[in-house]
């Protein structure tokens, strides 16, 4: 595995020197070496446990390069502060970043973008350098990201990956299987979109460890490395409106740009998709979706319907047509199943299979008042409309006042409340005769109220 190291280990080296000499006018080829010494040995450290394949791979890549040259045994590497010494280095910006940001802010360049995206594969290949790479060393690839693209937001440098358009609770429509599915998208830029979403932190942060940990496991495929099997499938829990459906498809695109699936598409379903009427039909039915969704991702929205109906129901039948499909096609298949949470847990317990099948499951939390007016905003200045000062007041009191039950829906109560109020406005200003284009776009508290 030292080989895969070096590869990036000399990437990184060589493409961050360019930068740095191209804005200095000198070489920096040290200072890099130095600086791909100190993230490697952080990412190692960050588990708190040195194996001896890490060891081997750090006197092979990063020892002889420094000055002077580390030639010393695995277990006195071990034993010394070379590496172990590194393990908070993740936490704050490096001098050179923290240079590179601050000289695109001053020109424009993207220089630092340049050391993200090397950094970031080096990180990877790193943690790749054991089978199982441990969930610690997940999370510091995370922490290691989120702390440049903080640094890059506080210089006023723009983050990597185009900005996309923030969740707005609005329905999209999932590509045919069989239409051609456009170019994939760069992972940073996926994850971008994800970061850009409001709310859902804990939801963030889960995918994103995902999206290393397959990466990781990719490296090591890439080198011929034995990989250990990562589940794809997951469940997704929480009220309707939380966001469940666009994280899915976020997910199906990373599954995409990460080759874990072949084709990429994604399948939006539910129990109607999936169940017939008659005897032997239900197999029939949802052996056709399952076979449409192959190669890419299915989504099965409140898929605990199919377990509501008892034993003879034939939603049983779609279960267990469901669990052989995944069983059989395991490598070219992702299924997230989406719902209540206690339903969830019912559906789950209905075949041994699920639960084997889904290991991962996330929660999608009800949005706070200030998440809720945040998307109202979003999807107000989306369509070219603002809220008055007044007008943003009222809209917290009527979401507050709604009841948080079950019937709740957060991202599409308040998508209701925004065409509400535009009717509202509308009718505000029918005697108008001629509405200028600030009364056009403005929504009063007079067109803010329950639905």
């Amino acid at each position: 595995m030292g080989g895969a190291l070096r590869k990036y280990v000399n990437a990184f080296i060589d493409g961050v020197e360019h930068e740095l000499s191209a804005l200095s006018g000198k070489q920096h080829r040290h200072e890099c070496t130095v600086e791909a010494g100190d993230l490697v040995s952080a990412i190692l450290a960050s588990d708190g446990r040195l194996t001896t394949t890490e060891l081997e791979a750090w006197l092979d890549e990063i020892g002889p390069h420094l000055t002077p040259p580390v030639r010393i045994s695995p277990q006195q590497l071990r034993r010394s502060d070379l590496i172990a010494g590194k393990s908070g280095w993740l936490d704050s910006p490096s001098t050179m970043f923290d240079l590179l940001a601050k000289s695109d802010a001053r020109d424009g360049a993207r220089r630092a973008k340049t050391y993200y995206d090397l950094a970031l594969k080096l990180a990877h290949a790193s943690a790749a350098l054991d089978l199982v790479p441990s969930p610690d060393e997940i999370a510091a690839i995370d922490r290691f990201r989120t702390m440049m693209l903080r640094t890059m937001d506080a210089t006023g440098v723009p983050r990597p990956g185009q900005p996309a358009a923030a969740m707005t609770g609005g329905p999209t429509a999932a590509p045919a299987p069989d239409l051609e599915l456009p170019p994939g998208r760069p992972v940073e830029e996926i994850l971008a979109e994800l970061d850009a979403l409001i709310g859902l932190d804990h939801v963030k942060t889960e995918v994103r460890r995902l999206s290393s940990l397959l990466r990781v496991q990719k490296l090591r495929a890439e080198h011929d490395l034995p990989v250990i099997e990562t589940s794809r499938h997951m469940v997704f829990v929480g009220n309707p409106g939380t966001g469940k459906t666009t994280v899915a498809r976020l997910l199906s695109q990373l599954y995409r740009s990460l080759d874990v699936v072949t084709e990429g598409h994604l399948v939006e379903t539910d129990r109607a998709d999936l169940v017939a009427g008659f005897v032997g039909q239900t197999a029939i039915k949802t052996q056709q979706v399952l076979v449409s969704s192959l190669g890419g991702t299915l989504l099965i929205d409140e898929a605990y319907a199919l377990a509501r109906g008892g034993d003879n129901d034939f939603g049983r039948e779609a279960i267990d047509t469901l669990v052989k499909f995944m069983e059989d096609h395991r490598d070219d298949l992702a299924v997230i199943v989406a719902g209540y949470p206690t339903e969830m847990g019912e559906l789950i317990d209905t075949n041994p299979g699920l639960e084997s099948r889904f290991a991962r499951t996330l929660e999608f939390p009800d949005y706070t008042t200030d998440e809720l007016v945040a998307i109202f905003e979003l999807i107000s200045n989306n369509q070219q409309y603002h809220l008055t000062e007044n007008a943003k007041t009222r809209l917290a009191e009527v979401i507050e006042a709604e009841p948080r039950g079950r019937g709740f829906g957060n991202a599409r109560f308040t998508r209701n409340v925004f065409e509400q109020a535009v009717s509202m406005q509308a009718m505000r200003l029918s005697d108008v005769d001629v509405p200028t284009r600030d009364q056009l776009t403005a929504l009063e508290s007079d067109d803010i109220a329950p639905v």
